[in-house]
């Protein structure tokens, strides 16, 4: 055979594969495309993850770092941020640092803040019925009010009462049941409550006022000069560890129970349902459990402390701790109700509420008789 016989054509073979490599990458090209994007279609543009940074301001009603109240909202903020992997950071400040002690509602309201931490029957003048989420007299203690808050329909009633203010609340603290006060002179009678100005909030102001004396609502960090100038004879702020810390017993001689004025108040968190909606989903979640999460955690603080701050008081501080004569706490006991029936009767949405309360809190009882209240009885008498 000769030399030119032996040469072959490799130009149409090279052709023909290069066809082939690219018939086959189209085809890889087209079945990648018509692959069905899962993760895309499962999941809306709303709930998918954001590396996005929120900043936020959280106004108070407490003065800054108090004990339980002020330390309760610094737990929210710092818990919010730690979950979020520092993509939601919230600035708390305390009392009168950005807005007045009693300004918190109308400014997340508006929207000139996101968040705000304080007491909800501070807003009676707005929203009535919104006392009941705090505590009102001879009402629920804590776990009763957090069982209805949570499972049976409080909630639902309390977003619905804030939804005109563009406002969402959330429970996020308890001190659990509180003392009655402080006062700078006995009370053995209903008539020694006659012209005695104290320093007493919400439903149980107006209780005190029927009763004969003057309820005021001054702010946190102005009772103990308050209490000492003698602009009040009497207050109430919270419970042994925040009114050990506050000095109180330096300038009031009796300590008073039970704190038949608020059983198990619960703090509120609320915040601007504008600046909430606009959060990612996972965020929301975050706010949400962060706070129902630091709700049992102040209550278990409170828990903790109060015991051990009372010890001080009666035996290094020299306070007397008295119980309120069974004549006092049956006269407000009686007032209260009246109070109840009465707003019941002029506020639709009081009446709501209340309805809904009182039905919870009855059931309730019937159980607590036989289980905490029994047993609390039982261990009295058993450790004497």
């Amino acid at each position: 055979m000769s030399p030119q016989a032996k040469i072959i054509n490799w130009n149409p073979l090279i052709i023909l594969l290069l066809i082939a490599a690219l018939a086959g990458v189209f085809a890889l090209l087209v079945l990648e495309k018509s692959k069905p994007k899962i993760a895309e279609k499962n999941v809306p543009a709303g709930d998918q993850v954001s590396s996005q940074q929120y900043h936020w301001k959280m106004v108070t009603s407490w003065p800054k770092n108090t004990p339980g109240l002020g330390v309760g909202a610094e737990n929210v903020a710092r818990v919010i941020n730690e979950m979020s992997g520092g993509r939601l950071q919230i600035h708390v400040y305390g009392a009168n640092e950005l807005v007045p002690a009693m300004g918190v509602f109308d400014a997340v309201s508006s929207g000139s803040v996101e968040m705000g931490h304080s007491g909800s029957y501070f807003w009676r003048g707005k929203v009535p019925a919104a006392q009941f989420f705090t505590s009102v007299p001879f009402g629920m203690n804590a776990q009763e009010l957090y069982g209805w808050i949570n499972h049976g329909g409080g909630l639902e009633l309390w977003r619905e009462l804030y939804a005109p203010f563009n406002l969402i609340p959330f429970p996020a603290g308890n001190t659990g049941v509180q003392m009655a006060g402080w006062f700078n002179r006995e009370i053995n009678t209903v008539e020694d409550l006659r012209g005695l100005k104290m320093r007493i909030p919400g439903l149980a102001g107006e209780v005190f006022n029927l009763a004969g004396g003057t309820a005021v609502n001054i702010p946190g960090g102005e009772l103990y000069t308050a209490l000492q100038t003698g602009v009040i004879d009497a207050a109430e702020w919270v419970g042994p560890e925040n009114d050990l810390a506050f000095g109180f017993q330096q300038i009031a001689k009796y300590y008073y129970y039970p704190g038949w004025h608020e059983p198990g108040p619960s703090m509120e968190l609320i915040i601007n349902k504008t600046a909430f909606e606009n959060l990612p989903k996972d965020l929301q979640a975050i706010v949400t459990y962060a706070a129902r999460a630091m709700s049992q955690d102040m209550f278990d603080s409170y828990t903790a402390h109060n015991s051990r701050a009372l010890k001080e008081l009666v035996e290094n501080q020299g306070v007397q701790v008295r119980r309120l004569p069974d004549e006092v706490l049956k006269r407000f006991y009686e007032i209260s109700q009246q109070v109840y029936e009465q707003q019941s009767a002029k506020d639709p949405q009081f009446k709501k509420v209340y309805e809904s309360y009182s039905a919870f809190m009855k059931d309730s009882a019937a159980y607590q008789k036989i289980s905490e209240q029994t047993y609390y009885e039982v261990r009295s008498e058993l450790t004497k």
